[in-house]
């Protein structure tokens, strides 16, 4: 009972009309800097936190996450209308959206992505709420064991997924865990991978290679 006191508590505070304002604004402001590709949900967060220095610690964590979600959503505009994600969960989006846009139906495509992206994240927040518990005590237990056995199981739907030629899927699969270990270390602290190049000391970004990947395959299939 006290999950759902704690619940409905916070939707109290959510619902005032001062929280709900700046709530929209910030999905409004989250949606225009989402369209835009490369910045992520977590780079327009961080762009827009001098944005909330003014208003009470409660209202700016309300903002901050209508900035996530505006974001998050707008990705799928530049993936619906030109079929170039604007981040990395908008890459789905790419392959019924697009398709609906050259049809002539861009406009539902977009509500359709909008009313998914709204249901889908509150059940999922209000999912996590009730199963933290349980899911902190499940991830406390996992070792190298069951890492290694989940990025198996990865592996193995990745190349069941692949569509064509199993040894074209094997070979992506290798380049992109050849990719993920550029950078940093995070138990030694060595460089892998880097050549000296301090730009590389993060790792290989994710959108600037699903967009390369996307542009590659604009361009051959103009061809």
């Amino acid at each position: 009972m006290t999950v759902f006191h704690d619940l409905f508590y916070g939707f109290s505070i959510a619902f005032q009309p001062l929280n709900l304002f700046f709530c929209f604004v910030g999905v409004f402001i989250g949606t225009l800097v989402g369209v835009l590709p490369g910045i992520g949900p977590v780079g327009a967060m961080s762009l827009l936190l001098p944005v909330t220095f003014g208003i009470s610690p409660v209202t700016g964590v309300i903002m901050l996450a209508g900035i996530y979600y505006g974001a998050m959503y707008g990705g799928s505009t530049t993936s619906i209308l030109v079929n170039i994600p604007g981040e990395a969960a908008s890459v789905v989006t790419c392959l019924d959206g697009y398709q609906m846009a050259l049809q002539g139906r861009a406009g539902p495509a977009l509500s359709i992505s909008a009313f998914g992206s709204f249901i889908a994240g509150t059940l999922s927040v209000v999912g996590l709420m009730l199963l933290a518990n349980p899911l902190a005590e499940v991830a406390i237990k996992f070792g190298p064991a069951e890492y290694f056995s989940l990025m198996c199981l990865g592996m193995s739907v990745l190349i069941y997924l692949t569509q064509g030629s199993i040894l074209r899927g094997l070979a992506m699969a290798g380049v992109g865990l050849f990719l993920s270990l550029v950078g940093m270390d995070v138990i030694t602290g060595k460089a892998r991978f880097t050549f000296g190049l301090t730009g590389l000391l993060d790792g290989v970004g994710l959108v600037p290679v699903v967009m390369g990947v996307f542009g590659i395959y604009l361009v051959n299939n103009k061809n």
